[in-house]
């Protein structure tokens, strides 16, 4: 009786239809519990502009090679920020490696008296530092190519440099729209590298001169995510949240998404509050934007049908709260 039963459940499934067989639930919030992530510190030498880079990597013990993700903080960060991004993503098999930007980095603030830190900032958000930061990012994609082609090198044979995202926070955010396809200067000046196949901005911005004409995203040609909140707006700097909100309407019709989470301050998208910011955390925040942005690095980077289904389909409404914002086009 129980051999035949096993033989009418072997017929069932044989019968079924391969796309149901395949079929799996995708959840970008689930990782696997045995995954071991541990964070690699290592430093990158820019010889050209006698600039050393520390950058922290964190990825699977798992063997690779896997998608890379960039991170840039945001101004008088380092490598050590948003760790929750970076656990979270490696654990979904990618390698991230957060770049620390000195001259706009903890550097600037650290060691200066209290009342001497928010000048010594704001002289740090400055154009040079924007610059350095555009040189930062190809000085770590060469590096990373150089080590994952280094026998004996811990990131040797681990690294997929055709499938490379990258993101920020911030001034992390304008480097990264910078890198991902922004122009400036009405169209004449680009710093894009095309090895980077999609980009998320946390805290984006329209450019403070020549606005969001049509020659400053007009170039974008690979998928964006762009994520905000209703109260992000940062001590230094103007960029208030029109200008946060003016970054999607300008883009061309590439893959865009964007979120605008109720009530998210500038530190939203970072582990701790900042000075001047007065809203309660709230912690479903940091669960929808590690759902989407999994979702978007699976479906772009991994093209991962099931992941890009979950994102365009009903997926990303089921973690979000009623005033939150979703749109895609």
């Amino acid at each position: 009786m129980i051999l035949r039963m096993l033989q009418w459940i072997a017929l069932a499934v044989l019968a079924m239809p391969i796309g149901l067989l395949a079929a799996q639930p995708y959840d970008p919030l689930v990782t696997a519990k045995a995954v071991d992530i541990r964070p690699l510190d290592l430093d990158v030498q820019d010889e050209a502009r006698n600039r050393s880079l520390p950058i922290r990597v964190y990825i699977s013990a798992a063997n690779g090679p896997v998608a890379v993700i960039l991170f840039s903080h945001g101004l008088g960060g380092s490598r050590e920020g948003n760790a929750f991004m970076g656990q979270h993503w490696a654990a979904h098999g990618y390698a991230v490696v957060f770049i620390q930007h000195p001259g706009s980095d903890e550097s600037v603030w650290k060691d200066k008296p209290r009342l001497q830190r928010m000048s010594a900032m704001r002289k740090a958000a400055s154009v040079e530092n924007f610059l350095a930061r555009v040189k930062d990012v190809p000085a770590v994609l060469n590096q990373l190519q150089k080590w994952s082609q280094m026998t004996g090198h811990p990131l040797a044979g681990r690294l997929d440099m055709e499938r490379v995202g990258m993101s920020g926070h911030s001034f992390g955010a304008i480097t990264t729209q910078a890198m991902g396809g922004q122009t400036f200067e009405s169209g004449r000046l680009s710093y894009a590298d095309n090895r980077i196949k999609a980009a998320v901005m946390f805290s984006p911005s329209s450019p403070r001169r020549g606005g969001n004409s049509p020659t400053t995203f007009g170039q974008v040609s690979i998928p964006w995510m762009l994520m905000t909140g209703t109260k992000d707006v940062a001590m230094i700097g103007d960029a208030d949240l029109a200008s946060r909100l003016g970054v999607f309407p300008a883009l061309p019709p590439v893959q865009k998404y964007e979120l605008v989470l109720d009530r998210a301050e500038h530190s939203a998208f970072t582990e701790r509050a900042l000075p001047g910011e007065s809203e309660k955390r709230n912690p479903n925040h940091h669960r929808v934007i590690l759902a989407l942005s999994t979702a978007f690095w699976d479906a772009y980077l991994k093209e991962n049908a099931f992941a890009k289904a979950w994102l365009n389909g009903e997926g990303p409404r089921t973690l979000l709260e009623p005033e939150d914002r979703w749109q895609k086009k």
